[in-house]
């Protein structure tokens, strides 16, 4: 593409996400999360009235004299998004591949985040880390992330959520609010989501197609694992193969969905070529409700 053809193409974006922003998602986004987050500032002495629950039992012990830990709630959020780029995010059977609403997702929750005064980051991942943008303020700084989200080209085929987890683990030493943008098709990543999940925020939004659910009665199909490069030949007019390549699929989906409730936390399920306000707009709302 020529410059001037990026360009445009970035402003596109930028404009349908901005009117999202500010149109449906204006005032949720601090809703849900300003204050979520707390600091540690100072201790001081026990005084009548402090809630028993804030003593620091060490400094207590040491002293002699009770003591109650002090926090500040946190007014600037830092906002990590972490998203997949593998080669299965090139699938889409609607009007969109998984890749382009990744692409959108991101440019929204970017400009929600400097909307809101806070920092946002960037981290494009396959089987390895593609791309690290650590977060930053302002308008500029948005571009360039939809820049990386419409035109990195990933080395990697496959999909380390692990891998990018630890990266996380690794880089924000501060409690982030982590977006997983990922079709979430890779095993062996429980741990090292659960050590993230005790310092950050952290929220999959699970990007899917139905096609990965459901596959249509349409004779011999030749399907390629676009990570892996497998090629398999499927009769669809067999219902058996049918209800066990859904079965699959759905079994898969569920062992996940129980991982996120072990951990206490809440995905966002979107699809290509429907519309993703609405989820997030109940996510934004749900979050509101729990604080």
């Amino acid at each position: 593409m020529l410059p001037s053809e990026i360009i445009r193409k970035i402003r596109r974006i930028q404009i349908h996400t901005s009117h999202i922003v500010d149109q449906l998602l204006a005032g949720e986004w601090s809703s849900a999360f300003k204050g979520s987050g707390i600091e540690f500032e100072e201790v001081r002495p026990y005084q009548f009235g402090d809630d028993v629950r804030s003593i620091d039992w060490n400094v207590t012990a040491r002293t002699g004299r009770p003591f109650v830990k002090l926090f500040r709630e946190e007014r600037e959020l830092s906002v990590m998004l972490l998203v997949d780029l593998s080669a299965s995010q090139s699938l889409g059977t609607h009007w969109q591949t998984k890749r382009e609403l990744v692409t959108e997702l991101g440019a929204t929750l970017a400009f929600s985040a400097i909307k809101g005064n806070d920092k946002v980051g960037l981290t494009l991942f396959s089987d390895s880390i593609e791309k690290f943008v650590p977060p930053r303020k302002g308008t500029r700084h948005v571009l360039r992330i939809i820049r990386e989200l419409l035109y990195c080209e990933p080395v990697g085929q496959g999909t380390s959520l692990r891998g990018a987890l630890e990266h996380l683990n690794r880089t924000a030493r501060r409690r982030t609010v982590v977006f997983l943008i990922s079709d979430f098709q890779d095993t062996g990543y429980d741990r090292a989501l659960r050590i993230a999940r005790r310092k950050h925020d952290i929220i999959p939004l699970v990007v899917a197609d139905e096609r990965e659910f459901k596959m249509p009665r349409v004779g011999l199909v030749r399907l390629r694992d676009a990570e892996t490069g497998k090629l398999v030949v499927l009769d669809t007019f067999s219902r058996a193969n049918r209800r066990a390549y859904e079965q699959t699929a759905r079994r898969q989906a569920a062992e996940r969905d129980a991982l996120f409730r072990s951990l206490q936390i809440d995905p966002v399920h979107i699809y290509t070529g429907e519309d993703f306000v609405e989820p997030l707009q109940r996510f934004f709302h749900k979050r509101e409700m729990q604080r």
